[in-house]
């Protein structure tokens, strides 16, 4: 069964020319600053913001702080349920990829694969399935299997020779810390990454994440106030070069000043136990354009289009496809 299916990569350059496609995720984070009149803009705005925080964390032999430019390529991911690639797609996931240019040498160093994750089976789970299960339900839970499909799913991605073909490494997602969880400050402290926090108990994101093969852990970077969630495979502190974990933080923590700036663009930094609030007062606005509340209206949507030309008519082959998957 596993080589029923098969995937294909499309790429496109995030620049402050970019547009989005009319099959890209509009809910996709980068697709929603890139609509509108202020659109290049705020891409403008976005893409000096990564520059900047890059050279501030990559610091060494950089006295002018201009040493580094970070490029992004939106990758777009299809499925097909046949390995031939031949049937029609179903657009699966969207991510991007940093690449790093050293004005010094001239060299250009790939960054790291899963900035930006974003899924519409994913949609489907959060923004569909999780509300109708809940439906006059006095406790809040997740229904039997929550996630085993997007899990598998990813994975089969991050296993397949489409993935293996394009990228060296493993993919690592970066995204907010949980506001439903309490963090606590440990003593290790990462050069990059910055001084690790430890959640009091795993988080439903967590959860979903652990079924896609991916364990997290929380850093404040040199100079941020938040902890970041980083969600990845095999050795985060090990696998990857200072200049390469940089660019996944410079890209997802300016994203994350932009979407959430009461946790991430805050006037004072996360103390010894904190917990992230959308309800905190003292930060400051990016000059960047994003409607927040239009964004998650338009993940129910596209959730709604996943359940309708994905996960109904596919059902069956999808469940014995998953059956078949050793969790």
């Amino acid at each position: 069964m596993n080589d029923d299916f098969s995937f294909s990569l499309k790429s496109i350059r995030f620049d402050e020319d970019y547009q989005p496609s009319d099959s890209t995720r509009i809910t996709t984070n980068f697709a929603n600053l890139a609509r509108g009149a202020s659109r290049r803009q705020n891409l403008r705005n976005t893409l000096r913001m990564i520059d900047n925080r890059f050279n501030d964390l990559a610091h060494w032999d950089n006295p002018t702080g201009d040493r580094y430019a970070v490029t992004l390529e939106i990758i777009s991911v299809e499925m097909h349920l046949d390995a031939t690639g031949r049937e029609e797609a179903f657009p699966l996931i969207e991510i991007l990829q940093p690449s790093i240019l050293d004005r010094k040498t001239g060299q250009r160093i790939d960054g790291i694969v899963g900035n930006n994750f974003s899924s519409y089976v994913r949609d489907y789970d959060f923004s569909v399935l999780l509300p109708a299960h809940n439906v006059d339900r006095p406790v809040f839970e997740t229904p039997e299997g929550f996630g085993d499909l997007h899990g598998k799913l990813f994975q089969q991605f991050a296993n397949s020779s489409a993935y293996q073909a394009r990228f060296r490494k493993p993919p690592v997602i970066c995204i907010s810390a949980s506001t439903s969880k309490t963090y606590r400050r440990t003593g290790n402290r990462h050069p990059v990454l910055g001084v690790e926090y430890q959640q009091n108990e795993l988080s439903s994101t967590d959860q979903y994440f652990a079924k896609m093969g991916m364990q997290v852990r929380f850093f404040m970077p040199p100079n941020g106030v938040a902890p970041l969630a980083f969600y990845f495979f095999g050795d985060l502190l090990g696998d990857y070069t200072s200049l390469e974990l940089i660019g996944t933080i410079s890209t997802m923590e300016t994203f994350q000043k932009i979407y959430r700036p009461e946790i991430y663009n805050a006037n004072s930094a996360a103390g010894q136990v904190y917990q992230p609030s959308l309800k905190h007062q003292d930060y400051s606005l990016t000059q960047i354009v994003y409607d927040r509340e239009e964004r998650s209206q338009l993940a129910v949507k596209q959730g709604r289009f996943a359940e309708e030309q994905f996960i109904k008519p596919y059902r069956h082959v999808l469940e014995r496809w998953a059956a078949s998957v050793a969790p």
